[in-house]
């Protein structure tokens, strides 16, 4: 009688207690997903209960909104990036406003730009079409640029690789609510934009100072029906900024302000509806809650770290050239999409790396517009680092009609690199300089690292500092059909390690 009272005792114990300790925890991947069971997550045991979640339901909550945050950073990189750039242009030159083109020369200047040219100056101005089309009077000239929307793609192209073929026109730029078919006669070119945020940019190609001053003086700009008002140019101020997206709530309050401010397009419909749960609404003010803010910093964080692993370890790509370690920039086209699919996760390694595209990006030919080649790794295979040296042996007539140069950038902030040097030459190096070493066979040998090799002309060398991770850009200018057919290729760097001087 007593043994069957025990039973009965331990049966009813059994019944009251909770599954968590009767059932095994399974794995995730073992999971039947059905009647009872404790699942082992990353993110905390999810308990059912006949079916029903009994317990970890915030952990859920958690879960979804930190995936969401990290792929909604890699969704908006380009814009974000872009809008920053804009902003903190404006801020740093005074520089609101349609007609006010800011004019970048020195390192400081530069400096600021992600992944920025170092080799001509750069003309910009960011403007907004919500309240009008813009119209520019474009001048006659040996120029490059375009207009870009805030996704970074080209709306058109201006001077040499654009419609007016560097004969000079009128444009007209619309915003994506207007209707581009009224303008038509107004102008010699009418284009439309699919956000209301727009920039343009543009480099004079042309060194004598009488050309250049000839265009400036006759690029004229404003809303269309007004007077358009003389181009004006704010230069030679060497201030230090920067335009690298931040790493904190700002980024995600610049999301915000931009999804208030552009017209969601259809395939951002559900971007929108999964940062809706984070604070990141239209229409309502951006007030995240204490746990909103943790799962968008984590987010962000966790985003970053994917773009970088995808920019060092493109899976979507294969070197250039077979055997090397080196990527041509660029694995999309100019809409960012196909037919199938946008180029998510390549738009974004390539905007969280740089900003801007052009068709001659994009879009190069034999004789025609920019290759961008970029490489992380050395002839081992090994990741280049700031507390090593490595030379670069560029081989002979490098395929160009125009120039190269080498750019030396921080992994970091993606910008131009800071060893402490105060001039261009610090940290680039290209086919119009002078004072640069050659071999007797027409190459020549460029060294970056944190020690000069003895004997080494200083200027074919730039110098690392601390932790501070690099890569370079190495630009071919209207390249020619010897970087297409692939009969001119770039070595892997080759690590230095003896000969070495401070």
């Amino acid at each position: 009688m007593k043994l069957k009272s025990v039973q009965l005792l331990g049966a009813s114990l059994l019944l009251q207690m909770s599954a968590s300790s009767i059932y095994a925890q399974t794995p995730l991947s073992k999971a039947s997903l059905k009647g009872d069971e404790i699942i082992e997550t990353v993110y905390g045991d999810i308990e059912l209960e006949n079916n029903f979640i009994n317990k970890g339901s915030e952990e859920l909550f958690d879960a979804m909104d930190f995936q969401r945050a990290s792929q909604a950073y890699i969704w908006s990189t380009p814009i974000v990036s872009m809008k920053t750039w804009g902003d903190r242009e404006d801020a740093a030159y005074d520089a609101a406003g349609l007609e006010n083109f800011v004019v970048l020369k020195s390192l400081k200047e530069k400096r600021g730009i992600v992944t920025g040219n170092l080799t001509t100056p750069y003309i910009f101005t960011f403007s907004n079409l919500k309240d009008g089309a813009v119209k520019v009077d474009y001048p006659k000239g040996m120029t490059a640029g375009g207009f870009l929307d805030l996704w970074q793609r080209p709306v058109a192209d201006l001077g040499l690789t654009g419609p007016d073929k560097g004969q000079g026109g009128t444009y007209i730029i619309c915003g994506p609510s207007d209707n581009p078919d009224k303008y038509k006669g107004q102008a010699d070119f009418i284009v439309q934009s699919e956000t209301n945020n727009f920039f343009i940019g543009l480099r004079i190609l042309e060194a004598d100072p009488s050309a250049v001053d000839k265009f400036k003086s006759n690029l004229k700009l404003g809303k269309v029906g007004t007077k358009l008002k003389d181009a004006s140019f704010i230069e030679d101020k060497d201030v230090e900024w920067s335009a690298t997206a931040p790493r904190d709530l700002d980024y995600w309050k610049k999301l915000h302000t931009i999804i208030n401010e552009e017209p969601v397009r259809e395939q951002d419909k559900a971007w929108i509806a999964m940062i809706k749960p984070l604070g990141i609404e239209i229409g309502k003010p951006f007030n995240p809650t204490a746990r909103q803010k943790e799962n968008l910093m984590k987010g962000l964080k966790m985003g970053e770290l994917m773009l970088r692993n995808l920019q060092t370890n493109p899976r979507f790509s294969e070197p250039y050239w077979a055997g090397t370690n080196w990527y041509k920039s660029f694995d999309f086209n100019i809409p960012q999409a196909n037919e199938m699919m946008v180029y998510l996760d390549e738009r974004a390694v390539w905007y969280y790396e740089a900003v801007s595209s052009t068709k001659g990006m994009v879009e190069p030919s034999p004789g025609y517009g920019q290759i961008y080649m970029t490489s992380k790794r050395d002839q081992n295979g090994d990741l280049l680092r700031a507390d090593q040296t490595y030379k670069l042996h560029v081989p002979a007539d490098v395929p160009v009609d125009q120039f190269w140069s080498v750019t030396l950038y921080s992994e970091d902030t993606r910008r131009p690199y800071d060893n402490g040097g105060t001039e261009i030459a610090d940290i680039g190096i290209n086919s119009r300089r002078k004072d640069v070493t050659y071999n007797k066979d027409g190459s020549i040998d460029i060294y970056i690292g944190a020690e000069r090799p003895e004997g080494v002309n200083p200027a074919n060398y730039l110098k690392t500092v601390g932790d501070d991770g690099w890569f370079i850009y190495f630009r071919l200018y209207a390249p020619r059909e010897a970087f297409f057919d692939k009969s001119f290729q770039l070595p892997d760097w080759e690590k230095i390690t003896s000969g070495l001087s401070k």
